[in-house]
């Protein structure tokens, strides 16, 4: 036996390990090649819209500017506050804009891995989820912040000028978009979980009030802390509980089908 057999032999761990190893190296490699074109995708919608900034702002705050008191208006505390509310305002959208691509990156990262059972009710879940957040900021800014911004400025006390920070404004409104986007993921969520065998459909509808319950709590964390937000968000997640209800009903003919 040579001296090269030999030392094969005595170590057998050294000639397995890079195949071994190979298959997570790989997937690391795929991950940081993932995880880079995600914050190219960012940056190169950033740098398209970064021209565009001011706009996109003026367009987030006219639900409070439309309905301001004649003469007021919103101002900037800070020294920095025009350019960096603005450019908040902007990557945060340029990231809104990219999720569809964000999300296809994690899902070629991770399908692979899933059943074809697995693919064909993944598929529809992450397309309803996007849909679903996206639904859920333009019902806020739509239908809750024309009410929301129009009670507290007729809530003013006589003789305060209601002039709104820019830099508060957009941390009030960037809460409420994260809020009802992740409000209107019930029915995905719900459906998740009854598909995952957590729970089944007769022991959410038992347990309906408490989720009602939850549903104000919830809106009470989320909100400012006033009874008409907090039931302008409470309300829509219950109705979306009932809607993840419905539809978990039609999983076993969905199964049936797959």
């Amino acid at each position: 036996m040579s001296n090269q057999d030999t030392q094969s032999a005595s170590h057998p761990e050294e000639s397995t390990a890079p195949a071994s190893h190979a298959p997570l190296v790989e997937h690391l490699i795929e991950l940081r090649t993932r995880v880079l074109r995600i914050f190219l995708s960012v940056l190169v919608v950033f740098l398209g819209l970064f021209y565009f900034a001011n706009d996109i702002y003026l367009f987030i705050s006219e639900p409070l500017r439309s309905i301001l008191p004649v003469g007021a208006q919103m101002i900037a505390t800070e020294v920095a506050s025009p350019f960096l509310a603005p450019f908040k305002l902007t990557l945060f959208t340029a990231f809104l804009v990219s999720v569809p691509y964000i999300l296809y990156q994690i899902w070629s990262f991770i399908a692979p891995g899933l059943y074809a059972h697995e693919k064909k009710l993944a598929f529809p879940l992450l397309g309803s989820s996007i849909v679903l957040f996206y639904a859920g900021m333009a019902f806020a800014y739509y239908a809750v912040f024309p009410l929301l911004f129009a009670f507290f400025t007729k809530a003013a006390p006589d003789g305060v000028a209601v002039m709104t920070d820019i830099n508060a404004y957009l941390s009030f409104v960037l809460k409420l978009f994260f809020a009802f986007g992740v409000a209107f993921e019930i029915p995905v969520a719900t459906v998740l979980l009854v598909l995952a065998g957590v729970t089944k459909v007769e022991s959410l509808v038992a347990k309906r009030l408490y989720v009602i319950l939850g549903c104000f709590v919830v809106g009470m964390l989320l909100t400012p802390p006033d009874i008409f937000s907090q039931t302008l968000l409470a309300v829509p997640m219950w109705l979306l509980f009932e809607l993840g209800i419905l539809i978990s009903r039609l999983l076993p003919k969905v199964k049936e089908e797959v």
